[in-house]
């Protein structure tokens, strides 16, 4: 237990008032409003009849006690929690009305030992607790018995909300009894022991801090040191970094300086030559186009050799073929019938010759343009590739003969096509000797029918 009592309050030696003490003679004691404003109010009705254990000076009502009301035993532990040594320190001064001299203990012995009475320091005191913890008087108001202010005290300590607050609310409660009274100042007591030694655990940690303080602070020393090193390192590599960047830029000002002659002196020939731009287009376009005839050149005179290697296979073959039959003939017919059977041989076989589809060029003159695409789609089906006159009736008569002259095989649409191109399909093939299959009915089915039998045969 303190020695509060047995000390001066606050030091009055060291203290020079500028008015006279507290309690002086003259003062009006009404000078603080007992029913203050923070204070809730209560409906007689509403509470409990007082319990057992009630102190004098208790008698239920909605009047919270004012601090120099409270036993003398809770004014330490209410100064020490609620205040701060600062805030202590300045309601004193106020109070007093001068500078406090005495040190930290001293003032909490004094202000305890002026908490007993009403004054103008424990009045100074209540409206300050009052104001801070306005909140929490309201939300306690609503406790109308003391078990109910010790739950929500246990509730405070443990959660580790504002201690202070929650102390200075529940010993001031209308339905705080002496029992409840003396819990809370055990628990506050013994709080105020654990604070301490957690202070103790917080300073002996202070001291580790400090030391591996003072380590990094050396280690600090050190990385500054090699960072200084360093830094002089860069600065001389920073130096010859610059000198190298200006002889950089100089040999760019020189580029650019011949980049601008260059292009002025283009420009003067672009002035002297015009259409330069034009004719370089069109210089590599006729480039292309050459190197393009050339391959097409190659590759058609490729194909006319295999045309003419096939011809001739096919015509050693059907000869060998057509004299096999003659010989076979000749046994049995008269002598004067063997030059008409070896002509009448010589024109079906012509007709009728074996035609491989694969990789050849299929010429379909006429038929309807709508179905164009379906030719097309039979034509590749087999492995050819497809060529397209529509007979004279868009395209030019005269553009059928180069079609003519690529194709391989020739389909006439009969039933689509002008009387021109017809003669001139079938002169182009009487004379060449190439295939030539007329088509009445200008469907994809009738042309797929004539492609089967060609393969057929």
């Amino acid at each position: 237990m303190c020695d509060h009592f047995l000390r001066l309050p606050l030091g009055m030696g060291a203290v020079q008032p500028a008015e006279p003490p507290f309690g002086a003679a003259g003062r009006a004691t009404d000078s603080l409003a007992t029913d203050s404003a923070f204070d809730p109010v209560y409906a007689d009705d509403e509470l409990p009849p007082l319990p057992p254990g009630m102190a004098p000076g208790m008698a239920p009502g909605s009047r919270r006690r004012r601090l120099w009301e409270l036993p003398r035993e809770t004014h330490c532990a209410l100064v020490g929690v609620c205040f701060g040594l600062d805030a202590l320190r300045k309601l004193v001064g106020k109070a007093v009305g001068g500078a406090v001299q005495g040190d930290d203990y001293e003032v909490h012995v004094g202000a305890v030992r002026e908490c007993l009475q009403r004054n103008r320091l424990s009045e100074a005191m209540q409206r300050d607790l009052d104001r801070r913890h306005e909140l929490t008087i309201r939300q306690w108001a609503a406790l109308k018995t003391a078990d109910a202010v010790e739950a929500r005290w246990r509730a405070a300590l443990t959660g580790g909300v504002d201690v202070a607050a929650a102390l200075w609310v529940a010993l001031t409660h209308p339905r705080c009894d002496l029992l409840l009274q003396e819990r809370i100042t055990r628990d506050i007591h013994m709080l105020q022991h654990q604070i301490g030694a957690s202070e103790r655990i917080d300073r002996a940690s202070h001291r580790r801090a400090l030391e591996a303080a003072k380590a990094l602070d050396a280690e600090l020393t050190a990385l500054r040191d090699r960072s200084g090193t360093l830094l002089r390192e860069r600065a001389a590599e920073l130096e010859r970094v610059q000198g190298e960047l200006m002889q950089l830029r100089a040999e760019g000002v020189a580029r650019v300086t011949t980049i601008a002659n260059l292009s002025a002196e283009l420009e003067r020939v672009r002035a002297d030559v015009p259409d330069l731009d034009s004719r370089r287009r069109l210089g590599e376009r006729a480039r292309l186009l050459w190197e393009r005839c050339r391959e097409q050149d190659a590759r058609l005179a490729e194909l006319r050799r295999e045309l003419e290697s096939a011809r001739c296979e096919l015509l050693r073959s059907e000869l060998a073929r057509v004299e096999t039959e003659r010989t076979d003939r000749s046994a049995a017919r008269p002598a004067g019938a063997d030059e008409a059977a070896a002509a009448q041989s010589g024109a079906d076989a012509a007709e009728r010759a074996p035609f491989a589809l694969n990789d050849r060029a299929v010429l379909c003159v006429g038929g309807r343009v709508s179905n164009v695409a379906g030719y097309r789609e039979a034509v590749e089906g087999t492995g050819a590739r497809f060529l397209h006159h529509d007979g004279g009736l868009e395209d030019k008569v005269a553009q059928l003969d180069g079609c003519l002259a690529a194709a391989d095989l020739v389909i006439c649409q009969t039933g689509c096509i002008s009387h021109s191109a017809y003669w001139r399909v079938k002169d182009h093939c009487k004379r060449t000797g190439k295939r030539c299959v007329f088509v009445e009915n200008p469907s994809r089915a009738s042309l797929e029918r004539s492609l089967t039998g060609i393969a057929a045969d």
